[in-house]
């Protein structure tokens, strides 16, 4: 088991095996938690307000990733050749329209 050494400001190492295995980085949190006489440390992802999806968005993701798994889905040349065909063929219609 590995040990580490308390520092002067109260700072705890983390052994380099424990930081890998748990794919931690500088500045990540940890929960601190006193646990019957030992120190529980539980690396904490703290998410911003702002990153939280609707749920509108979340359902249009759930739908996105069900299409991903059945194959429902058009690569991102086709929806480019798609998208320029509907734009020639809008241009047309008001050309046709203007002229007449």
């Amino acid at each position: 088991m590995p040990v580490s050494k308390l520092g002067q400001r109260r700072q705890v190492v983390i052994p380099k095996e424990i930081w890998d295995s748990l794919d931690l980085v500088v500045g990540d949190f940890v929960e601190v938690e006193r646990v019957e006489g030992s120190i529980v440390l539980k690396p904490k992802k703290l998410v911003d307000a702002a990153d939280v999806l609707t749920p509108e968005e979340e359902a249009l993701i759930r739908r996105g990733e069900e299409e991903l798994r059945t194959g429902e889905y058009v690569t991102l040349e086709q929806l480019k050749h798609d998208m320029g065909r509907k734009a020639r063929q809008s241009r047309r219609k008001t050309t046709r329209k203007t002229s007449s």
